[in-house]
């Protein structure tokens, strides 16, 4: 997979910026709709109505919306930005799913994979309302600990008009967009944008309600290619280059050449040459680290959309394979078993 072309990416960014100031009016207006702020409920409302609207509410004050006592109004602020991220990144996901091959009908034999035009063919017959709302269905119900099924937040429908836009703004990005590399590390960047931008145009101090806008920050792919192989590649290097090749090696991309297996390049480790002209991995050789790579862990405390970790893992999945002589098929199970972990409070 390429990283985004720069054309791509420019395009990517004003439709995210976009389709987060659409979904959340979209947002505002479905919850205000339903008096989620309000002291009572509206009369009109049905019972189905009233009970999602205290849901709702609950759900506000998790967020962290703020309830007066005394008035018994409420904040809806947070919360519509919860609706419009989660409606808006369901749809995204389907895409991202669907143009890979991945989005998959919940067969519960054998799940076959669906196109988004399959599913808008499959929606009426399964209640759907269009094939967009079907593949967002298929996509929350393979990423459950994404997008929970059972939040209040999807039981909250958009205005069609509302919904429309933001299915024309998903439709119309390029295929291209959703197998780079890197897309959806920009997708989480560009949402955050103008709010990053108003929170540091404020010169107000900065607490824990604008920290995710003004730190979150996108981590381009030769960056991760280069603190990757300075530092786990590094690691491999020490244990597979032998004393006899760090003293004969004429150059770097010599040694480069020698610590490379496929799949993994290396093109990014720096070599030095010690005092006695040997020479050593520039970032060192991580001796206090494991000597087998089945006991390695690579922690991401703060992982976003995973990009090191997607990095990480396509290193380790080679390596396994050539230090235990593994199939493609185990080494990925290992890989993800024993050696890959990431967190993250902000997604």
């Amino acid at each position: 997979m390429q990283p985004l072309d720069r054309t791509l990416r420019s395009r990517l960014e004003r439709t995210i910026k976009e389709a987060r100031d659409t979904a959340e009016d979209a947002a505002r207006a479905a919850i205000e709709q339903l008096g989620v702020g309000e002291a009572e409920p509206y009369v009109h409302l049905s019972e189905q109505e009233r009970i999602l609207r205290r849901k709702l509410r609950i759900h506000g004050r998790q967020l962290g919306d703020v309830r007066n006592a005394t008035t018994e109004f409420q904040q809806i602020d947070r919360l519509v930005e919860e609706v419009a991220y989660e409606h808006w990144h369901r749809m995204l996901f389907a895409r991202y799913l669907a143009e890979n091959n991945l989005l998959m009908y919940p067969d519960p034999d054998v799940p076959v994979a669906v196109t988004l035009e399959e599913c808008e063919e499959l929606a009426a017959e399964q209640g759907a309302a269009n094939g967009w709302e079907l593949a967002a269905r298929f996509a929350a119900r393979m990423l459950p600990q994404i997008f929970r099924q059972d939040s209040p937040v999807f039981q909250l429908a958009l205005s069609p008009e509302h919904q429309q836009k933001l299915e024309h703004l998903v439709a119309n990005l390029p295929p291209d967009v959703f197998t780079a590399s890197d897309s959806l590390g920009w997708v989480y960047q560009y949402w955050q944008a103008r709010r990053k931008e108003e929170v540091n145009a404020s010169e107000l101090k900065i607490g824990a309600r604008e920290l995710p806008a003004v730190t979150q920050l996108f981590t381009e792919p030769y960056m991760v290619s280069f603190l990757l192989d300075n530092s786990l590649g590094a690691w491999w290097a020490a244990r597979r280059l032998t004393d006899a090749c760090l003293k004969t090696a004429k150059s770097e991309d010599e040694l480069r050449r020698k610590a490379a297996i496929p799949g993994v390049p290396l093109d990014y480790l720096r070599f030095v040459r010690n005092q006695d002209g040997v020479w050593i991995p520039a970032a060192g050789t991580f001796d206090a680290w494991p000597e087998q790579i089945g006991d390695l862990k690579v922690m991401d405390p703060c992982c976003g959309s995973g990009h090191f970790l997607v990095a990480a893992f396509q290193m380790l999945v080679p390596m396994r394979m050539s230090q235990y002589g593994l199939s493609a098929r185990d080494a990925v199970e290992a890989v993800l078993r024993d050696n890959i972990h990431g967190l993250e409070l902000d997604n």
